[in-house]
């Protein structure tokens, strides 16, 4: 059972307040482990830097609102860090926008042949963990560039038997025609 879901009553409301408190307190503890570090000017930035680059370091600091990175760097980072994992397969990345939380990406084939529906959900899949991984606190992710293409080329089944059954109904209609003369 979910927490949020159990009944309200004075247990859930104690579970509640020492979870908090609990936050507070590792909270200005890290705080303060940012001072003492940014008190040392020549080397605070890069630790600083070197923890916000950590994946566990990094979830803990933008937890607490710590984390030296603002939004768009991070998912500027994010991208870099998926770039070669997208040449593997054809694919580049580049940041359309970001607004509030919302993040729009382009992904672009770099191959001149069509890729097929799994590639684009590896792709899809590439994009989503790698930008998340490093920020966690994107409201909203638009992938464009990943949208199927209508082949031109490509005749459907249902296409097929739909015009077989015209040319046979045409050829009935004809044939009942005929006898009827």
């Amino acid at each position: 059972m979910q927490f949020d879901q159990m009944p309200e009553n004075h247990h859930k409301t104690a579970c509640k307040q020492l979870v908090q408190l609990l936050m507070d307190v590792h909270g200005a503890g890290l705080d303060r482990m940012m001072e003492i570090v940014f008190e040392n000017e020549a080397a605070g930035p890069a630790i600083v830097d070197k923890l916000g680059q950590d994946s566990v370091t990094s979830s803990l600091l933008f937890l607490y609102s710590l984390h030296p990175d603002d939004l768009e760097t991070r998912i500027h980072k994010a991208l870099e860090r998926m770039r070669p994992r997208l040449r593997k397969v054809s694919y580049s990345v580049d940041l359309t926008s970001v607004n509030d939380g919302a993040v729009e990406v382009r992904v672009t084939s770099t191959s001149s042949g069509h890729s097929c529906g799994s590639t684009a959900r590896d792709v899809r899949a590439i994009v989503e963990d790698g930008i998340y991984e490093l920020a966690p606190d994107v409201t909203s992710l638009e992938i464009r560039g990943l949208e199927e293409p209508a082949n031109a080329g490509f005749v459907t089944l249902e296409s097929l038997v739909g015009q077989h059954l015209v040319a046979a109904a045409h050829n009935s209609h004809a044939l009942a025609t005929e006898g009827a003369d």
